[in-house]
């Protein structure tokens, strides 16, 4: 089995070694990750320069575009190695509710599905390095799990570990997402000239977080398993804009 690994946080992400270490002992693995910290870039291609591949002296290629290009270069510009998966993450933060719109980690997952090849991300909820451990623990039980159960057909998961030792962790749970209202802040300041520059602020508090979200159960010790769609359209809607199309003239 082949699994081509990417992320969000760049090829010297802590996150990324662990999830190469852990995989490359059920599949053989390829890295082709961002030159440097990419977070929050969501789906974006880069269109406006040409992109280059370099290797790194521990084997891993990075690329100095976003996740979805290095997904796009590992597919179609390395012909030598065809992966039956991607894996992406370990993203240093979680991406749980709407945050997994913004996520780079989750879209090189996305990217991946789009063209047919099943895909999972992998997110911790800790920005430390601290529980690496208990990531790496998780991320080896999907990764034998997929060693032994192939996917037959193209699927997009999303996982949440909780920051906890290893030993605390209750075990797996199917969630759906939850709701975080993003009432970012703009903290104001100024650059050397005086000028004055803004910066995005941290999000807000999960406002949709009852039983059954991802906030929910990472919050009480369960690692989050979200199967994911890409399907935006709202069915519910549709007979309002006919509705309001009747009335439109040109």
């Amino acid at each position: 089995m082949n699994i081509l690994i990417c992320n969000d946080d760049g090829y010297l992400a802590e996150g990324i070694r662990t999830l190469a270490r852990v995989t490359s002992e059920f599949a053989n693995v390829r890295v082709v990750a961002p030159d440097r910290d990419r977070s929050a870039v969501s789906n974006s291609l880069t269109l406006d320069r040409p992109l280059t591949i370099r290797q790194a002296d521990n084997g891993f290629y990075y690329v100095n575009g976003t996740p979805t290009d290095c997904v796009h270069l590992g597919l179609h510009a390395m012909p030598d190695f065809v992966p039956d998966m991607v894996f992406s993450g370990i993203n240093h933060g979680a991406n749980m509710g709407d945050d997994t719109l913004y996520s780079g980690t989750v879209a090189a997952a996305t990217e991946a599905y789009l063209l047919g090849i099943p895909a999972v991300a992998f997110s911790l909820h800790d920005k430390t390095e601290r529980y690496f451990h208990t990531a790496a623990k998780v991320a080896w039980e999907v990764a034998k799990y997929f060693s032994q159960n192939p996917p037959k057909a193209p699927i997009l998961w999303s996982i949440n570990i909780p920051k906890v030792e290893p030993e605390e962790l209750k075990g797996f749970k199917v969630a759906r997402l939850g709701r975080r209202h993003h009432m970012q802040s703009i903290v104001p300041a100024e650059n050397p000239r005086g000028q004055p520059v803004y910066w995005i602020g941290l999000p807000g508090e999960a406002q949709d977080c009852d039983s059954g979200t991802d906030f929910a159960a990472t919050a009480e010790g369960y690692i989050t398993v979200t199967p994911l769609s890409i399907d935006l359209t709202a069915y519910n809607q549709m007979p309002q804009v006919q509705e309001a199309i009747r009335q439109w003239s040109l």
